[in-house]
């Protein structure tokens, strides 16, 4: 019997955070785009969510790019769930930014360089490119070695001798230095199924072949085992490639500067920003990608959370931004009524140019009833993990619709802490009033501010 010793197992601690929105899980529409009144996370906010679903259905048809949606409405109205609902339901291929308002003022780079950047990271594109490899289970390695150039005493790979089998084809090629040195640093064996890119010379291990004499005799193996290839040898295969514009800037910059002296000793780049050649250069290339049929643009979602705060130019940008070819659908969520433009005396409807309001349409949230206040506390409470007794339940409810969502979520888990420390198994209406007395609400907090004003230090 193999000397093989089991350890004994240890508990496994998995790091989880559980935030403000990861209960949601889509924006609860039905196949007519009717939203269910508690579905996939969402409560309440129908209109809004029914809103959202026409406009993922048709970035779905790649028919909503270079359009602006605004999100309004009061603080803790679901905003930025019904946005992260969007993303939810767009799926993974679908590129999703997400960002404040505030994230565009930096002290290193221009406002613009930070809008323009994300615009791009939206911008996702699949590439689809015939390929001629070498494919098949290694039955046969051998590496020729010479002296190393500089010590006569190492050996150093110089030519290499492979052996490829298919089910259909056996065949033997010769290839260089470059490629033996990547059979040695990759650990490849016989057995190991390889693809050589015919082209490059670039050698992938695809894993241990489920036919051959290793992959049979040793069970206690890490390695991927998967079946040995069909067909030719030598052939083209597809492949697909998902880039954003950002990506393609990045490659092209850094293909350009050629490193530099700047790259050599501190590893980075020599510019912070991107030139607007390099860009044209990059969409040009794009284009000539969809024309062939090689690319397929994928427009996706930049969501500027807070986007009262950008200013007077950064509006400026986003609306010029909108009338290009290549830009995403921009989502803008806000709390503002009538205020002024950041950096002006202008007031303005949500704090925003009038021009860009007009090219946008507005999707409204709606205040929260007690009784979707309830259901989302009930929905946070199973994610959290938390147990509620029904009058502690009712009495947050009550308490969110008082106040606000926000506070009573944040009383959901302390009464949690509360309940734990107590050494109780679930949270009772006790706890719920303990910890709304030790702690204040917006409104609370106000009137203590007004009643000791005099008391309190001036700045």
């Amino acid at each position: 019997m193999a000397s093989i010793r089991e350890l004994p197992t240890r508990p496994t601690t998995r790091f989880e955070r559980i935030g403000a929105h990861t209960h949601v899980k889509g924006l609860g529409l039905d196949q007519n785009l009717k939203a269910a009144k508690i579905k996939d996370g969402m409560v309440g906010q129908e209109k809004a969510r029914e809103a959202a679903g026409l406009v993922v259905n048709m970035i779905k048809e790649g028919k909503l790019s270079g359009k602006c949606i605004i999100f309004a409405g009061p603080p803790g109205t679901g905003k930025t769930a019904i946005a992260v609902a969007v993303s939810r339901e767009l799926g993974a291929n679908v590129p999703f930014i997400q960002m404040s308002g505030s994230e565009v003022y930096s002290s290193e780079r221009k406002k613009t360089e930070i809008l323009i950047e994300a615009i791009r990271k939206c911008i996702g594109i699949e590439i689809h490119e015939m390929r001629k490899v070498y494919e098949g289970e290694l039955t046969n390695a051998d590496i020729k070695t010479a002296p190393h150039p500089y010590n006569p005493y190492q050996k150093i790979p110089e030519s290499v001798r492979l052996t490829l089998e298919t089910t259909e084809e056996e065949k033997s090629i010769e290839a260089g230095a470059s490629i033996a040195q990547q059979i040695i640093q990759e650990s490849i064996s016989e057995g190991n199924i390889i693809q050589i890119d015919a082209e490059t010379g670039r050698v992938a291990n695809l894993g241990l072949s489920l036919e051959s004499t290793k992959g049979k005799t040793y069970d206690v193996d890490t390695t991927r085992k998967i079946p040995r290839p069909t067909g030719k040898v030598l052939k083209e295969k597809e492949f697909v490639y998902m880039l954003t514009l950002t990506n393609l800037d990045e490659l092209n910059a850094k293909q350009r500067s050629g490193g530099g002296i700047f790259s050599m000793f501190l590893g980075g780049a020599g510019t912070k920003e991107i030139d607007t050649e390099i860009r044209m250069t990059v969409d040009q290339q794009v284009k000539e990608w969809i024309d062939s049929g090689k690319g397929f643009i994928h427009p996706g979602v930049l969501f500027i959370d807070d986007s009262h705060l950008l200013d007077l130019e950064a509006f400026s940008f986003l609306g010029r931004a909108m009338e290009s070819e290549l830009v995403p659908i921009i989502i803008l969520a806000t709390n503002r009524g009538i205020a002024r433009i950041r950096g002006t005396e202008i007031k303005s409807p949500l704090g925003f140019p009038i021009d860009l309001i007009d090219r946008s349409v507005i999707i409204a949230t709606q205040l929260y009833d007690t009784k979707s206040v309830k259901e989302i506390l009930r929905i946070r409470s199973n994610e959290e993990k938390i147990k509620l007794e029904k009058t502690a339940l009712q009495r947050l409810a009550e308490i969110g619709a008082k106040s606000s969502l926000r506070y009573a979520v944040q009383l959901l888990s302390l009464a949690a802490q509360n309940a734990k420390s107590a050494k109780k198994e679930k949270v009772t209406l006790e706890d719920v009033q303990r910890v709304d007395d030790l702690f204040m609400d917006m409104s609370e907090a106000a009137d203590y501010l007004r009643k000791h004003e005099e008391k309190m230090m001036i700045h």
